[in-house]
């Protein structure tokens, strides 16, 4: 088993005990109960006497006593305290003035080595800008090689490709002119019995969009009309 440590804290008591308690009351000149009072003595006098003492005291006049629901405080009195001269006073002040001055200085100073960290911290390495350049040489070699074929005159696609893509563009664009046009014809049919701005708010509602002025200048121009006298054609060549 092990042996308890004995307590180096000399237990006071009577005069040296209430001399104890006031001179702690009179330095703090704050409220404390006398638990904590004991507490903060480091148990130099005990609970029981620091109690009792502070009782005491309150009766003396040397300390005021509250009482605050079921809780009892201490606190010097007030009157009792050593008051600074004036000019003690304006110089503490000026000395306030000048750490609060002081402080406002050194936290824009703070501030400014916070962005400056930050902006440190986001600039890349060395080992990440190497990496970083050889990503980008890596995508210029790549786009070097794709532009090969183009410098010297290779086409990129040969004339069955554009043949196959032409023949799907039209098949796939008179599929979208055969669409509209059930559309349109089905949307005359139910907006006819209604008025103009009913029939606009059942657009709105449904979400119908309609062809904007861009859409009408693509349909005018030759990728359009070209794929238009390829469908006719192609539509005379089955009849």
């Amino acid at each position: 088993m092990t042996s308890k440590v004995k307590s180096e804290v000399k237990i006071l008591k009577g005069q040296d005990a209430e001399n104890k308690v006031l001179d702690y009351v009179k330095r703090i000149n704050r409220p404390y109960g006398a638990v904590d009072i004991s507490a903060n003595l480091k148990g130099a006098v005990p609970k029981p006497a620091t109690q009792k003492i502070l009782l005491a005291l309150a009766e003396k006049g040397k300390i005021t006593q509250k009482t605050y629901s079921k809780s009892t405080f201490f606190v010097a009195n007030q009157s009792d305290c050593d008051v600074l001269p004036e000019n003690k006073v304006k110089v503490l002040a000026e000395e306030t003035d000048a750490l609060l001055e002081s402080n406002k200085t050194l936290t824009a100073e703070i501030k400014t080595a916070s962005a400056e960290l930050a902006r440190i911290k986001s600039t890349p390495t060395d080992s990440e800008l190497v990496a970083q350049i050889e990503e980008v040489e890596s995508k210029v070699t790549k786009l070097r090689a794709h532009l090969e074929p183009l410098r010297a005159g290779t086409p990129l696609f040969s004339t069955s490709e554009l043949d196959a893509l032409d023949s799907e563009w039209v098949q796939w664009r008179a599929e979208w002119v055969r669409r509209r046009k059930v559309f349109y014809n089905f949307w005359a049919l139910v907006s006819d019995p209604l008025s103009q701005p009913d029939a606009v708010e059942l657009a709105e509602d449904l979400g119908i969009e309609y062809d904007t002025p861009e859409h009408l200048q693509v349909e005018r121009g030759p990728l359009c009309v070209v794929a238009l006298a390829q469908a006719q054609a192609s539509s005379s060549k089955r009849r």
